[in-house]
């Protein structure tokens, strides 16, 4: 089992910053891949980013490339999104989930957390 807290999540306007982070605890956290999705408001969950276990690939949705930055601190079991120049339409609960492979596909994500709140205002 591993368990996943987000934090970071607030309220921010247009254009600016926020970082997230994902503690992991439980079975070994270097041994994941890792993701953040989010979910906006009557929409599906969708894919943001993510990162290999050595964290040497990354990966991001069309609307983060350029913007968002997924990193990870093995030994701090820690995960990171850095979402710079932020728009309304960013607005979401943004969770992480961990998983054998980077991908894009939250079937493949065995392990979530239970999310945290970014929202962005115009």
């Amino acid at each position: 089992q591993v368990q996943l807290v987000e934090s970071g999540g607030g309220l921010v306007q247009a254009g600016g910053s926020l970082r997230l982070s994902c503690a992991a605890s439980g079975r070994a956290f270097k041994n994941y891949s890792m993701g953040w999705f989010r979910q906006a408001p009557g929409k599906e969950r969708e894919f943001v980013a993510a990162i290999s276990w050595r964290g040497g690939n990354t990966y991001y949705a069309d609307s983060a490339k350029g913007r968002f930055t997924i990193s990870r601190d093995n030994a701090k079991n820690t995960v990171y999104l850095q979402m710079n120049s932020l728009k309304p339409e960013d607005t979401a609960v943004y969770y992480c989930a961990a998983g054998s492979l980077a991908t894009m596909i939250i079937e493949e994500y065995d392990y979530w957390g239970q999310g945290t709140q970014v929202t962005v205002s115009s």
